[in-house]
């Protein structure tokens, strides 16, 4: 069986080094190849994208001896470089600072661009979190095609991590529209296997207690765009605000990889 490759972005960056570490164990995980890439925009030093990826590489390798990453220069921006990479990766991973990222945002345009048009899951680390460790898995779930994919994305990485799942539905306050039942939710999460996943649902804002939630979560999993976006929209607002201000990874699901 061929396993795809964990994709990581990098530029040399401390929140670089973060998303090093970070695909290093899921590309173990998953016993896929890692793939180290860094982005060459017009204008840039080739020798110097060299020396990033040989600092990776002894990174990766000081996290999980033995790994061979496969390294790569591509010509072009960092967002389109990586996008065009996710239509062969398990998974993208990227630093919340770096890879272009504007004074004073926590995360850059090049991630907000992956998350919404990537064509597979993107998890964006921060660099302040040192080896911070959760204990669970928190997965927003709405009933939209990006939380069915977010759904099967979280629990396959608590199984694999040993981590327990916690499960939010939270329903905006003063709106009947696309309710989850408890029923639906039961449904949704047991068939995929997760018995003994917590499940909660709530009313207010979703972002808000998906945050709240995820206190001592390793993992927050949500889709780019709940059934309240718009069309056109490829990131909603709940993705945005957690991605913001999330203190552990977060793992995306672009609306790329539900809309066909």
């Amino acid at each position: 069986m061929i396993h795809r490759p964990v994709v990581v972005g990098i530029d040399g960056s401390p929140a670089a080094d973060v998303a090093v570490r970070w695909g290093s164990l899921e590309a173990a995980s998953l016993t896929s190849d890692l793939r180290l890439l860094c982005a060459l925009p017009a204008g840039a030093s080739a020798p110097a994208a060299a020396d990033i990826l040989n600092r990776a590489t002894s990174l990766a390798r000081s996290v999980r001896p033995g790994i061979v990453p496969e390294t790569r220069i591509e010509n072009g921006t960092p967002s389109t470089v990586l996008v065009k990479a996710s239509g062969e990766a398990a998974v993208v991973v990227i630093g919340s600072r770096g890879l272009g990222l504007m004074l004073g945002s926590l995360v850059g345009s090049t991630g907000l661009d992956l998350a919404a048009n990537a064509r597979c899951p993107v998890v964006v680390v921060r660099p302040d979190l040192g080896s911070t460790a959760g204990i669970r898995v928190v997965i927003g779930y709405d009933g939209s095609p990006g939380s069915e994919v977010a759904l099967d994305y979280g629990l396959d990485y608590a199984r694999r991590h040993d981590l327990l799942v916690r499960v939010v539905a939270a329903q905006p306050v003063g709106t009947e529209l696309h309710r989850i039942t408890e029923d639906d939710l039961r449904r949704a999460v047991h068939q995929r296997g997760g018995h003994d996943a917590e499940l909660v649902q709530i009313s207010g804002h979703p972002a808000e207690h998906l945050l709240r939630l995820a206190a001592d979560a390793g993992l927050i999993v949500l889709g780019a765009r709940g059934r309240g976006g718009f069309a056109g929209m490829f990131l909603g607002s709940v993705s945005q605000t957690v991605l913001h201000h999330a203190d552990c990874p977060v793992a995306v699901i672009p609306a790329a990889m539900t809309d066909g």
